[in-house]
C-alpha cells in the first residue's frame, strides 16, 4: 500500500534531473548545505498554485541529508533557507509532503512549526 523506496528515489531523481536540465527557472530553487566544505544535503523548491485560494506558494519538493550529516542540524539549516526563499518570493506558506511512515522527517517538520492540513488516502487497485 505504501510507496516503495525505489519508487520514491525515482520520483526525486526525475524532479532533480529536470532541474539540472534547466536550472534557470525563476520559480524553482536548489539549495545545497555544506559541512566543512563537503556537500551535506540539498533542498529543491518549486512554486505551486494552491488548490483552494489559487495563489502561488513555495513547496519543498525534495529535502535530502547525507547519512554522515544526519543529526548535525543540516535539515534544520536547509529548512531555514527554504523559509527564507519562500518569504523573499512573497509566499504566504511553505508546503511539503511527508510519508506517514517517515516518523523522523515528520517529527522534524512538526518541531519546525509545520502542521498537517489534510491526509491523502490511497486505494491500491
Amino acid at each position: 500500500m505504501h510507496r516503495t523506496k525505489p519508487e520514491l528515489i525515482e520520483g526525486d531523481r526525475r524532479a532533480l534531473q529536470a532541474w539540472f536540465d534547466n536550472p534557470s527557472k525563476d520559480d524553482e530553487a536548489m539549495l545545497v548545505a555544506e559541512l566543512d566544505g563537503t556537500p551535506a544535503g540539498c533542498a529543491f523548491l518549486v512554486t505551486l498554485v494552491d488548490y483552494f485560494n489559487e495563489r502561488p506558494h513555495a513547496h519543498l519538493s525534495v529535502l535530502a541529508v547525507a547519512k554522515a550529516a544526519e543529526g548535525k542540524g543540516v535539515g534544520s539549516a536547509l529548512l531555514d533557507a527554504c523559509e527564507q526563499w519562500a518569504r523573499s518570493r512573497g509566499s504566504d506558506r511553505l508546503t511539503l509532503s511527508a510519508l506517514v511512515t517517515n516518523a523522523r522527517a515528520r517529527s522534524l517538520y512538526e518541531r519546525r512549526g509545520f502542521g498537517g492540513e489534510y491526509i491523502r488516502y490511497v486505494l491500491p487497485l
